[in-house]
């Protein structure tokens, strides 16, 4: 299978150069020429079992593909169980069991997995340019630390993400390098994109992404979903629905293209915070990137949501067809705040902001009726409320436990660099190394 860019103008990539670019030299996005047709599939003994199954088709012909198995053994060795709620047939998708507790640690685990593959015997180190807006620096920090040959600069927006995400973030050192950038997530992505496409760059400091633009990252979350859904589905004989919490629009993302390899996977809901590009859009407005607005949910914390061109793609730019096929709904803070606190005090329930955020709107669904009482959804739980103690320890009245590996991230001594919200402080950051 060959890959091609969102933008069309591009040269054909194989698998492994579409991993090892990140992103496409005319600026897109790599997508396969063709998706898979959808066939029959099975849950397999395990997460990585399945995974491996699902992605087979993507790998068929590559470099990679010898190797699919023990990558996937390497990147999902950690549960993502699928949890009841306690209200009706409603679920939690729990992918926060890794090492950074977020679900970006299975996408990051895999792309490393990966790239340590593809650079092996590379007279120079590849960098991996990251932008974050809260758990993606983490989990790539986490993924990559320590493997050889590869390097990580990690760009976070100073003061807009929590401070145990900023600690992981400059915890590890090595061959990790954290930049707190005085700006938004957008001015870091948008600094990243840049330093990807910079010709010039890149013959003197090699460089790829890891963000959601990467199709290392995107692809392999589509295999927790279809576990779930796979599993679910031989149980109880029906599709699971989805209300999936959304920034980059990655996550989301993976799952719609998992349902179309013929997962057992009913609606897919978008969930935002008060950033309302993708809620205006799909209720019939143009869609207008917007200056980020700063939540509660930082990780979602996002105004130009990169895999809306993979979206687009999938449905051949038609916006009717595309509108008609998804819902996505906005929740503020006070809506978020309520949430944590309302199902805390009902049943118990802790989530972070970000799953607090797609627990309303499911609820929101019930309420009207939009979801009917006998469906079976589920909302991903993306991140450990630990990670979020200073929103989510007043609002519940007590400590959240922290898991062990995020406690023993957090005893480390932190440090990042600052850097100024322009390209030039990046390039100049990437070329003194």
């Amino acid at each position: 299978m060959d890959f091609i860019s969102t933008r069309t103008t591009a040269p054909a990539a194989t698998l492994s150069q579409a991993i090892a670019a990140g992103l496409a030299p005319d600026g897109g996005l790599y997508v396969p020429r063709q998706l898979p047709p959808a066939r029959p599939l099975q849950a397999g003994t395990s997460l990585a079992a399945t995974a491996a199954t699902l992605l087979q088709p993507f790998f068929a012909g590559d470099a990679l593909e010898p190797a699919l198995a023990d990558i996937c053994a390497a990147a999902f060795d950690f549960p993502a169980p699928l949890v009841p709620l306690a209200t009706g047939n409603d679920h939690v998708l729990e992918l926060f069991h890794g090492p950074t507790a977020a679900f970006k640690d299975f996408g990051a685990r895999f792309l490393a997995a990966c790239l340590s593959r593809v650079r092996a015997g590379q007279e120079r180190p590849l960098t991996i340019v990251v932008a974050t807006s809260g758990d993606t620096g983490a989990a790539v920090a986490a993924a990559f630390h320590n493997q050889p040959n590869l390097q990580v600069v990690v760009l976070y927006p100073d003061g807009r993400v929590s401070p145990r995400q900023a600690h992981q973030l400059g915890c590890l050192g090595g061959n990790i390098r954290a930049l707190r950038v005085g700006g938004s997530f957008d001015d870091c992505q948008a600094m990243a994109k840049q330093a990807l496409n910079d010709a010039e760059l890149q013959a003197r400091v090699p460089l790829s992404s890891a963000n959601s633009i990467s199709l290392g990252r995107l692809l392999p979350q589509m295999s927790y979903y279809a576990h779930a859904a796979l599993v679910h589905h031989a149980t109880h004989g029906a599709p699971l629905n989805l209300v999936v919490p959304t920034g980059n629009l990655g996550n989301a993302m993976a799952a719609i293209l998992a349902r179309a390899l013929g997962v057992p996977l009913g609606r897919i809901v978008l969930a935002t915070n008060a950033n309302r590009v993708l809620p205006d859009y799909f209720e019939g407005g143009p869609y207008q990137p917007a200056a980020s607005l700063a939540t509660l949910a930082n990780a979602m914390d996002v105004g130009a949501p990169s895999n809306f061109e993979r979206l687009r793609w999938l449905y051949a730019g038609d916006d009717a067809a595309l509108r008609a096929a998804f819902t996505a709904r906005a929740v503020d803070d006070a809506g978020i705040r309520a949430t944590i606190a309302d199902r805390y005090r009902r049943f118990g329930e802790v989530f972070c902001p970000h799953t607090a955020t797609a627990v309303q709107v499911l609820e929101q669904l019930r309420a009207s009726g939009e979801a009917a009482a006998d469906a079976h959804w589920a909302v991903a739980a993306t991140a450990h409320p630990a990670k979020f103690e200073a929103v989510v320890e007043p609002l519940i009245g007590r400590e959240v436990p922290v898991p062990p590996a995020l406690a023993e991230l957090l005893q480390r001594p932190a440090h990042a660099e600052p850097c100024a919200p322009v390209y030039a402080a990046l390039r100049g950051a990437l070329l003194d190394g």
